[in-house]
């Protein structure tokens, strides 16, 4: 099996956070490879700014999680272990940096949020990654 080391950021505006549809149809959070001896936080920020035009300060780490699919065209299983961060963005200003990967994106209301995402892993990380948000911006829960 691959193993590929990945980041990602789970990234809130005011009482909403971004998500990305990709060509799946799968409701996602920005992330990517950790490439060109970039840390984790720097993949994060970046992956944040190239598939959603958004400018993002990490706030606090958020946890990991990991993924295992077969690559049809590595012809081999692929584990993404993903770095998450929580990040605020100071508008909801947005842009689909990767048209051909995702189809659709937008800040949602974290509960409405919740019910979009695809993957249970990833509810559990926005949910545990919007108390961390509150405890580090100083809003009320």
């Amino acid at each position: 099996m691959q193993l590929r080391d990945c980041a990602g950021g789970v990234v809130f505006c005011g009482e909403k956070v971004f998500l990305l549809k990709n060509e799946k149809g799968e409701w996602v959070m920005p992330k990517g490879i950790i490439r060109d001896a970039l840390t984790a936080e720097e993949t994060a920020v970046q992956s944040v700014r190239k598939e959603g035009g958004i400018t993002g300060t990490i706030l606090d780490s958020a946890g990991r999680t990991y993924y295992e699919f077969y690559s049809i065209t590595r012809q081999r299983p692929v584990c993404n272990r993903v770095a998450w961060f929580v990040m605020k963005a100071d508008s909801e200003d947005y842009r689909i940096g990767e048209p051909e990967k995702m189809t659709a994106a937008g800040f949602f209301p974290v509960a409405e949020a919740v019910e979009m995402i695809t993957y249970s892993q990833d509810r559990s990380l926005l949910t545990q990654s919007y108390r961390k948000y509150f405890e580090k911006t100083g809003r009320p829960d």
